[in-house]
């Protein structure tokens, strides 16, 4: 049995958004080796990228509580469309340009694709309610 579009894209960003922990662990180890890396931090990273990744991240989470259930929704009722699917892509690929922009610190890069994602959820949460 074969996925829905929206179920593939739900999990293609559990997958994206479960992996974007591995590079500030990564670049904890380098700053501090790895049994200080296993204790509870102490300090925030020098590397300001990792920072700015791990509240991408944390970022990330918040809105997968959001997009996660909807589709599930979606799926559930078989509200699923080409539309709902195609929302379902855009939110991936907007929660990805969110992470780069976020990391590399482009602001207005990283509101668009904020946006882009919220839009996508609203399409999903209206969709639900029969209001488009």
């Amino acid at each position: 049995m074969q996925i829905s579009t929206e179920l593939h894209w739900l999990t293609l960003t559990l997958l994206f958004t479960a992996l974007l922990w591995m590079p500030t662990i990564l670049n904890r180890i380098t700053e501090t080796g790895v049994w200080a890396t296993l204790m509870p931090p102490q300090l925030q990273p020098k590397a300001q990228w990792a920072e700015r990744l791990r509240r991408a991240h944390a970022n990330a989470v918040e809105n997968l509580v959001i997009f996660a259930p909807l589709v599930l929704a979606i799926q559930i009722t078989g509200s699923n469309s080409a539309l709902t699917a195609s929302a379902c892509m855009v939110y991936f690929y907007a929660r990805i340009v969110h992470v780069v922009a976020y990391v590399t610190s482009v602001p207005l890069v990283r509101t668009l694709a904020f946006l882009a994602g919220f839009i996508s959820q609203l399409f999903l949460g209206l969709t639900l309610l029969k209001l488009i």
